[in-house]
């Protein structure tokens, strides 16, 4: 992308709003990403002709996850206030009173994949991967997002997607609940869009009012404990074991093309 293009970029089709991410490092999860994708869903909760939003990715990832190479060599109250940014911006695309669905073109995985559990509806490329691999690394999943997994994946597949770390694709990502449907690369962000339009056809303030309902308790354990144990994440991010695997990851991400 040049060097002027915005990480995010809002526009409308009809009542959908389109957020795109286009951000540098293939969408990974920098400041810039995460404040561009507040202010967008910021501007599509203010649009009264807005009744849904689609996210969805320029590149060829939707999203890999966090952006270790700007994330390295940050310190721990820089890296505190990075991961507060990004339980915010996480929390908002939860709670958007509009249905929000992600559209993934390309690989989802680690903050990726928390970006489309935050939607109502996920829908995979067929060949994308989708899922957490924040173990992997040597960190655990942030609180928020455990609260998310237990409302979205199916229970008996938490021990594969948020223990052991493992992707899934096409029909595997549909048994784990980490998708709704697996899209052709053919058409795929039309038939995205045709799916929102049964979504537009309800009636707004129903909708927005079942959709707190259902989100409620989520929402209230988040909002009880993520700031207080945001702590035991960074104890495990700054750890040397940990660090050491982050830096390996960069240095390869460097080499790469």
């Amino acid at each position: 992308m040049p060097q002027n293009t915005p990480p995010v970029e809002f526009s409308r089709d009809g009542s959908v709003a389109l957020i795109q991410m286009q951000g540098r490092h293939g969408n990974a999860l920098n400041e810039d990403l995460l404040e561009g994708l507040r202010a967008a869903f910021s501007q599509a909760a203010a649009d009264t002709e807005v009744r849904a939003v689609l996210l969805a990715s320029g590149g060829k990832l939707f999203s890999p996850g966090l952006d270790l190479q700007e994330l390295l060599p940050l310190d721990r109250p820089a890296m505190d206030r990075f991961m507060g940014l990004f339980a915010d911006t996480i929390f908002a695309i939860y709670t958007h009173a509009k249905p929000v669905l992600a559209a993934a073109s390309g690989h989802a995985v680690a903050g990726g994949c928390i970006l489309a559990l935050a939607c109502d509806l996920r829908i995979l490329k067929r060949g994308a991967r989708i899922g957490l691999n924040e173990v992997k690394v040597g960190v655990p999943l942030p609180y928020a997002v455990t609260q998310l997994l237990r409302e979205t994946v199916h229970r008996p597949a938490l021990t594969e997607i948020a223990l052991l770390g493992r992707n899934f694709s096409d029909e595997g990502a549909l048994a784990t609940g980490l998708a709704h449907e697996i899209l052709p690369e053919e058409g795929f962000r039309a038939a995205c869009l045709q799916r929102l339009e049964e979504f537009c056809s309800r009636d707004a303030a129903a909708l927005a009012r079942t959709k707190s309902y259902l989100h409620q308790a989520t929402v209230e354990r988040i909002l009880a404990r993520d700031t207080e144990l945001r702590g035991e994440f960074l104890d495990c991010w700054f750890s040397d074991t940990t660090r050491a695997r982050v830096e390996k990851v960069v240095q390869d991400l460097k080499k790469r093309p």
